[in-house]
């Protein structure tokens, strides 16, 4: 018997028992399925804290640096800045102070602080609002502050050299306080002020979650929760230590390098300098990389894709083992025809062949509606979880289809080699 009439019989078989095959078949529909939807979950979670990761600022190293007392001569934050200049991997270096206080800020009517709560009147309705929620961190930062920490202008200009060097009283607005302050005017040359101090607006920062949906699940949802707090900014220059923070000098730093592979060299080259110039019985620093972090999330988003992958793939078993059992009752069904082929000279390889033919079949037929299935779930998965198109990768259905024949020819070689070799007389008696 050649291979074809092998495939023609083995679709007979299949098709004079729909309703048996079809149950068979759906042991693998649902473990394919499973398997499609979960490990794509996996990869949509991966995606949403990828995404997060960036717009916090990808390649950049974190220093924090500082003495005390009158023991070091040495201006730590302008000699890290003349020595990250030098460094090949490094294109850009900023203070990353901030305002120890809370200062009111002002607009026109608008207020921010951190206790305030104003009301508004409409219809004899009062509705009281807490702009405390709203209220930004105030960055102190120099021109690189933007590139290093990843902010891009959508409006007007980023701070320059000479407003830093100048100590001119000017500022950059983050996204979300811009929209409070603002509304939809446009904020470029308007005059805030800070706690009483007249700043001007020369540039709006474009919001970090722009173009990015990260879902509706609850780590999605604390990620956007945590990109917005990132548009409740404001940078002045760092010079501005001398109206804030007791014109204490800026302790945090943060460094821009070319890409992933410099991180490690810059780091080590930094942690050398300021060994160099920072007695560690009068000062202390480190420096650290956030993309250690994102390493550490990216192996855990790993893992999890191969546990939710390991459950899915027990239902696959139980489904294999279903094609096993039913591949076993088609032996014995067809018991006598068996010995009737054995007895007219048909070779054992025959026989096997068309078994495990069958057993494929089934499997293959299953795997085809198992990823069709995968594919409807994976979009309803991704639209819910997401709020976006989620589609399975080419290698996770390339695998499903090769793990679906598989299971056919694994599962189904015992049944066949139970009916190779059976004897052709014992064969003929069955009933």
């Amino acid at each position: 018997m050649n291979l074809t009439q092998a495939i023609k019989m083995a679709a007979k078989s299949i098709s004079s028992n729909k309703g048996r095959s079809a149950l068979t078949m759906l042991g693998i529909i649902i473990g394919l399925a499973a398997v499609i939807i979960l490990v794509s979950y996996a990869q949509g979670q991966n995606m949403a804290m990828k995404a997060y990761y960036e717009s916090m600022g990808s390649n950049k190293i974190n220093v924090s640096a500082y003495t005390w007392g009158n023991s070091s001569s040495v201006d730590v934050g302008q000699a890290l800045y003349d020595y990250c200049l030098q460094l090949d991997g490094v294109v850009g270096v900023s203070p990353n102070g901030y305002i120890w206080s809370s200062p009111t800020i002002k607009y026109e009517s608008k207020t921010l602080s951190r206790n305030s709560k104003r009301s508004y009147g409409g219809g004899g309705v009062m509705v009281s609002y807490d702009s405390s929620s709203d209220y930004p961190q105030i960055y102190l930062g120099n021109d690189k502050f933007g590139l290093c920490n990843d902010y891009v202008i959508s409006n007007g200009r980023d701070l320059s050299y000479l407003d830093v060097e100048n100590s001119n009283q000017v500022c950059v607005l983050g996204a979300a306080t811009a929209e409070y302050l603002f509304s939809f005017a446009d904020p470029v040359d308007k005059t805030i002020s800070i706690n009483g101090t007249p700043f001007r607006v020369v540039g709006v920062y474009k919001s970090k979650g722009s173009g990015t949906d990260l879902g509706t699940s609850q780590d999605a949802q604390w990620m956007s929760e945590s990109i917005k707090r990132l548009d409740r900014m404001i940078l002045l220059p760092s010079t501005m230590t001398r109206l804030f923070n007791d014109n204490q000098p800026i302790q945090e730093y943060v460094v821009k390098v070319k890409n992933s592979d410099a991180i490690k060299e810059v780091t080590t080259s930094l942690n050398g300098f300021l060994s160099g110039i920072i007695n560690t019985n009068s000062g202390s620093y480190s420096v650290y990389s956030e993309d250690t972090w994102q390493n550490e999330s990216n192996e855990a988003n790993a893992m999890q894709q191969r546990f939710l992958g390991g459950i899915a793939a027990i239902s696959l078993l139980v489904g294999g083992i279903g094609i096993m059992n039913i591949m076993l009752v088609t032996v014995t069904e067809r018991t006598r025809e068996i010995g009737i082929r054995k007895a007219i000279g048909a070779e054992r390889k025959s026989i096997v062949v068309q078994f495990l033919i069958e057993a494929a079949m089934i499997c293959g037929i299953g795997g085809i509606f198992g990823i069709g299935v995968g594919y409807i779930g994976t979009l309803i998965v991704g639209k819910l979880s997401f709020g976006t198109i989620l589609i399975p990768s080419a290698a996770i259905t390339v695998a499903a289809a090769a793990i679906s024949v598989a299971l056919g020819i694994i599962f189904g070689m015992y049944p066949a080699i139970k009916a190779s070799g059976l004897q052709p007389v014992v064969a003929l008696r069955a009933e």
